[in-house]
Order: C-alpha cells, then structure tokens, then sequence
C-alpha cells in the first residue's frame, strides 16, 4: 500500500483578493528551483491548521490570523504521493521574510486568472491555478419569475459591481426563449469580463459562446466523460456527487440547499456543520447554495466553501 504523505498548503491572499502568493523551492531540496504554494508537511498528531500555521511561521517568518479549508488534491512525485491541504490564509501578523529569514530561494505575487509570470509551478499545482481564476459569488437567472428584460437589468447593475458568474438556468422555458436570454446575458457578461455556464443544454452554450455548461444532479449521474468546454460545474446533494464531480474532472461543483429557501421554506436545508462533513476532502472548488445573500460569503468560506450560489439572493 502506497503511504501518503499529508501536506498543509497555504494559498495566501491580499485584502483584495485579486493576488496569491508562490514560493520557490530552495537548492537542496526536491525540485529545487521550482515554484509552489508555501507549506510543509504534517507531522504526526497534528492538524492541518496547526502544521500551516507552523510552515508558515517557519518559512515566511508570519503568525497566521485567519485560515479556511479549500480543497484538497493527491499527486504523485516520482519520489512520494503526497495529499495536498489546501487552505485559503486571508490575513496575518507580520511581513514576509522580515521577522525570520525565509526558506525558499525567492517568493512571488501572481495576480488571479493570470498567466503566473514564474517557472516552472509544481505540476500537483496546475489544476489549484485553474481553481483560483474561479470567481467566489455566482448569479443563477430566474428570468422566469422576473422576466427576462428585469433579469438583464439586474445582471447589468450586478455586474457592474463586480459580479463575475452568472449560471442561465431558467430551465421551463422552451429552448428558443432560452437561447435569446444567454445570448442576452452573453452580451452584458462579456463587456464585463465575466464567465456564463448554461444549465444542462450544451448546443446553446456552443450558440452563444458560453464559457461552459452546468450539470444538473441528473445529467452528473448519467455523464460518462467531461463535457468539451473550458469550464464544467455540476449541481451536487451529496458527497457522492461531489466525489463524482471530481472524478469527472469538473472545475466546481453546487452544494444545496444549505439554508431554507423561498422556493422550500418548510425544508431546514442542510445547515453549515453538515454542509462542512460533506465537502470535507473535496478535490474542487464547492459553492454552497440555497438560502445564501451576499452577506454569508465569508461564512460559507469558513466552512470550506469556494463561495456561493444564488438564485435570487444577488
């Protein structure tokens, strides 16, 4: 049986968000020279916060102030299989290389959903690169309820304030009527630089340019292979679908409901501790879903969420 070795990695983030941090790997070690998230190994009885807050004082010379559970990949080197921990650090005490001389040979912030400026990266470390352009708060379309010229004009101020993902679900609509909504959200989303995945119907993505489609739970459990777009997502109930998801090479993943919804309010919804036990080791991004108003962002992520979901909430 192969051992695995267990690995804390700190994806390490400005206050805006919009940078992470790489660390090259010093001579004398394996791969040295190339570029990785910080981190270390987890020593036996300890957690993975309590190693990443080690590593991290160890090697960059901080004390770790806030953290959060990501995701988690397994790689194997040609030297060991090592299971990578990835946690978001969002702040901490002290600045890098000042308080204690750093262990790697350099340190670098890339900007995110940018082409790293170094090399080589870690190949274990290419998918997390991928997971990081992913945007943190997605716009489901309920053009149904709203209307579709009160849904565009919604998307419009949304994006306008920053909103970077947009799902067109609207799925009771005959499919002419909602392929003339996508290409509508199309239009406004790409003035904005912003990502649109299509519920469940992959000729209108292709007709519209979309980035990419999303799965229903249904379409999830009869796919056979990743559908051919740059990006792939999948509505999720358990951590079945979730582990099917990764296994299918999907690039996120909805989890719900996690909190009552307008549509259900008589359900409980699967509340934060339990939404936490599902998505624990997941290998891609989750956003949690059902009930969510922007507020709840940094809460989700608290419990090892990528982000949130919304339906009517954004």
């Amino acid at each position: 049986m192969t051992k695995i070795v267990e690995v804390a990695a700190a994806v390490m983030l400005r206050a805006d968000g919009r940078e992470f941090l790489l660390a090259q790997r010093p001579e004398g070690k394996v791969y040295a020279g190339y570029w990785e998230f910080p981190g270390g190994k987890v020593e036996p009885g300890e957690s993975v916060r309590d190693a990443l807050i080690r590593e991290l004082q160890e090697e960059l010379g901080i004390t770790v102030t806030a953290c959060s559970p990501w995701l988690t990949r397994q790689f194997t080197y040609p030297h060991a299989t090592v299971r990578l921990n990835f946690w978001r650090v969002t702040a901490w005490d002290g600045e890098i290389g000042i308080t204690a001389p750093l262990e790697h040979s350099a340190v670098e912030w890339q900007k995110i959903g940018g082409a790293a400026s170094v090399t080589p990266i870690l190949p274990a470390n290419d998918p997390i690169l991928k997971a990081l352009s992913l945007p943190t708060t997605m716009a489901i379309t309920n053009a149904e309820a709203e209307g579709t010229e009160r849904q565009l004009e919604r998307l419009e101020e949304a994006l306008n304030n920053g909103l970077r993902l947009i799902q067109v679900r609207d799925k009771g609509w005959p499919q002419a009527q909602r392929l003339w909504l996508a290409e509508g959200v199309c239009r406004l989303a790409r003035s904005h630089g912003a990502l649109v995945v299509i519920n469940d119907d992959a000729d209108i993505a292709r007709k519209v340019g979309a980035d990419g489609v999303h799965l229903s739970s249904a379409s999830l459990a009869s796919c056979a292979q990743r559908p051919d777009f740059t990006w792939v997502g999948a509505s999720c109930h358990t951590a079945d679908d979730i582990r099917r998801s990764g296994e299918l090479g999907l690039d996120y993943a909805l989890l719900g409901p996690v909190l009552p919804t307008a549509t259900h309010p008589e359900a409980n919804g699967l509340g934060w501790p339990a939404f936490a036990r599902l998505i624990d080791g997941n290998t891609l991004p989750v956003l949690a879903l059902g009930g969510m108003q922007p507020d709840m962002l940094t809460d989700a992520q608290q419990h090892g969420a990528h982000g949130i979901a919304m339906l009517r909430g954004w």
